[in-house]
């Protein structure tokens, strides 16, 4: 019997020639019942494919539809999360553009190097929080300095940081894929709720983005790993063994500063949801075939994503 990889290689390859096919004879029929229904004459096969490879390369190529862009001026952001990672980065960012950012820090009264790298800008418009949001004391200290230094406290819009991980599982992700569905979950009901006053709610869902912010490292592995093994129950240990166990943690390594480097289509994201009059509900700023992945495991039956990934 063939390796599983091999079969998997081989579904792959069979799907992609099934969806080849399906789109090569089915689109081109759909679309002539389609000019049929219109009143409009039939359409060639050749055009059929035509049309459909060049609205392909424009849903692609071209640039984000400008919907209008808010007035910076005066407009104040809080980030959770600004000592390392995306929020650094987005806190600085944000207030290059001129906004007031609030960036809060877990390891502020620690000197924490992320915290003490914004308060180096010594700007009236980088005020730097010290916010642990598991702690509802400093999340309540947090928001009673922040509603007494805004300008403008009329209700604005939250952008939640979700993962390609929040509409998709997969293996040795379990704890963080519970944790980004619950933000989208969250993110959704917040969105209806928040409509009535015209608050705007948008996730948004990162791709692979280790490399660029170091989530994930060797020595983050190696000993979250040794100590799981080492406080695992006996019993669990007995029935996973360590050389699976092993190979596990070797699957984890292998990820590491794997990704994409740099970070500016997380931030483009986060501020055309922050800026724009009509932000979109979800933004994807991820690689072509994450995407795929993505829409293949949400859109098809489950059946068929299991065989072609699992």
């Amino acid at each position: 019997m063939a390796p599983l990889s091999t079969f998997r290689a081989a579904l792959m390859v069979s799907f992609s020639v099934f969806l080849t096919v399906l789109l090569g004879f089915g689109l081109p029929a759909l679309l002539n019942a389609a000019m049929r229904l219109l009143g409009l004459p039939e359409t060639s096969v050749t055009e059929c494919i035509v049309v459909l490879y060049a609205a392909f390369v424009l849903y692609v190529a071209t640039p984000r539809i400008p919907r209008g862009v808010v007035e910076v001026k005066g407009k104040a952001v809080l980030i959770t999360g600004c000592d390392s990672g995306f929020g650094h980065a987005l806190a600085k960012h944000l207030h290059k553009l001129g906004f007031t950012v609030f960036a809060g820090c877990l390891l502020k009264d620690k000197d924490g190097e992320g915290a003490k790298e914004l308060e180096e800008f010594h700007s009236d418009r980088m005020k730097v929080v010290q916010l642990d949001v598991c702690s509802e004391e400093q999340v309540n200290t947090a928001v009673e300095y922040i509603k007494g230094n805004l300008q403008d406290s009329e209700r604005g819009r939250v952008v939640n940081l979700a993962s390609m991980y929040g509409r998709m599982g997969n293996v040795l992700r379990s704890p963080y894929c519970v944790s980004k569905y619950g933000v989208e979950a969250f993110s959704d009901c917040l969105r209806y709720e928040m409509k009535t006053w015209g608050v705007k709610v948008s996730i948004v869902e990162p791709g692979n983005f280790i490399a660029a912010t170091g989530i994930l490292t060797r020595d983050v592995v190696a000993a979250t790993a040794t100590k799981l093994w080492s406080e695992a129950p006996s019993g669990a240990k007995e029935d996973y063994g360590k050389a699976h166990f092993d190979r596990h943690v070797a699957s984890m390594r292998s990820y590491c500063n794997s990704g994409q480097k740099d970070v500016s289509p997380v931030l483009g994201d986060i501020t055309d949801a922050v800026v724009s009059k009509r932000p979109y509900t979800r933004y994807n700023p991820m690689e072509p075939h994450w995407w795929i992945r993505v829409q293949v495991m949400t859109h098809l039956m489950g059946a068929i994503s299991d065989l072609l990934y699992f």
